[in-house]
């Protein structure tokens, strides 16, 4: 039975504490779904929201690498984005967006991840209804025009949670980067979506991944990943450090390189490493401001492909979940969420996420 009010984790401004607080649940729309939270984990963006690094309505309940549990179906929901019959007590996933219905950018552009007027869960007001739209609380509604997968009954939570953020945008990174059988690829920064982004290479057939990150612990995990070799990038200089990658990959380097950890510095040797006619991907440059001196000269004399992927098309919500499925007794996919907190601690966990003491916190309301 539903009740009437839930509890959520709210903090008023970027770096004050977070209070938890109580909202009224009201009914279910015919186009919302109402789910309990198992797990929420908190992504870097969460960080970055949380300290102003990037905008974001306060006061907030950050959160949007979510499942939980159906607790009430609206009228005209039956079914996820597969067809599969939803049910009340069904665990599931959604999209960490919602659109506001048809537009030029869904319909003729097929991005609808860059729609205007789309909203994440996670990145709004705690007054804007219903309250509970983020994943550090009790409950979320699952707005219309969102994304809904039904979970497998033998994954972990630990597996899920991330799928519908961390797992699904790199489906979308490693789709731009064009990786095929035999590539070689550098993956810049080892936190969850590198790890995520290593796997998906080798599955996807790159005969050698090489990770990059100044986290010892983070290149020794990346073994069990799909990383055949990691450096730390802050333990020598650039050329030394373009050299050593491109020996790795005879005979003209790296096929593509990926960005994933947050840091525009990185971008000038990722430009050196590439091969002539390679790609370079920007993933993790998620915060306004990342600006970076290059020689663009480089992109034009080498032919190198640049992109940049910011959230991710539909389709790939349900090419993350068959991934993590297929592969999940390939790689330790479990141990990346390694630490657990309640409601009422999210401002420990946010700062233990922070200073990178755990790869993966989680929230369990």
């Amino acid at each position: 039975m539903k009740p009437a009010r839930g509890k959520a984790a709210v903090y008023d401004a970027p770096n004050q504490p977070f209070v938890v607080r109580e909202f009224p649940l009201r009914p279910t729309r015919p186009d919302e779904v109402l789910v309990r939270i198992r797990m929420s984990t908190i992504c870097r963006s969460d960080i970055h929201s949380y300290e102003g690094r990037r905008p974001n309505p306060c006061p907030g309940v950050l959160g949007h690498e979510i499942i939980g549990t159906i607790v009430e179906l609206g009228s005209n929901i039956d079914r996820d984005m597969r067809g599969d019959k939803l049910a009340v007590g069904d665990r599931i996933t959604w999209s960490e967006f919602f659109i506001r219905g048809p537009n030029y950018y869904t319909e003729v552009l097929d991005i609808p991840q860059k729609s205007p007027g789309v909203e994440k869960y996670g990145h709004m007001a705690v007054s804007d209804d219903p309250h509970f739209h983020g994943g550090f609380a009790e409950y979320c509604y699952i707005l219309p025009q969102s994304w809904i997968l039904k979970l497998p009954a033998d994954m972990s939570d630990e597996e899920a949670t991330p799928v519908n953020c961390g797992v699904a945008t790199m489906i979308s990174v490693t789709e731009a980067a064009g990786i095929g059988m035999g590539e070689a690829v550098v993956v810049q920064g080892l936190g969850l979506l590198g790890l995520y982004g290593a796997a998906i290479a080798k599955a996807r057939g790159a005969r050698l991944v090489i990770g990059l990150d100044t986290v010892a612990a983070r290149r020794v995990l990346a073994m069990k990943f799909g990383v055949d070799a990691a450096f730390d990038p802050g333990a020598m200089g650039e050329d030394d450090l373009v050299k050593k990658v491109r020996a790795l990959c005879p005979p003209e380097g790296p096929d593509a390189v990926i960005e994933v950890c947050g840091s525009p510095e990185v971008i000038p040797s990722g430009l050196k490493m590439v091969r002539v006619g390679g790609r370079y991907v920007l993933g993790g440059l998620v915060n306004p401001e990342a600006y970076v001196r290059i020689d663009a000269n480089l992109i034009l004399r080498k032919l190198v492909t640049l992109k940049g992927v910011h959230n991710y098309h539909p389709r790939h919500l349900i090419e993350a979940l068959d991934f993590v499925a297929a592969n999940r007794t390939r790689f330790p996919f479990h141990a990346l969420v390694d630490a657990k907190f309640p409601l009422d601690q999210v401002g420990v966990a946010i700062k233990r996420a922070a200073e990178r003491s755990v790869l993966r916190a989680a929230i369990v309301p």
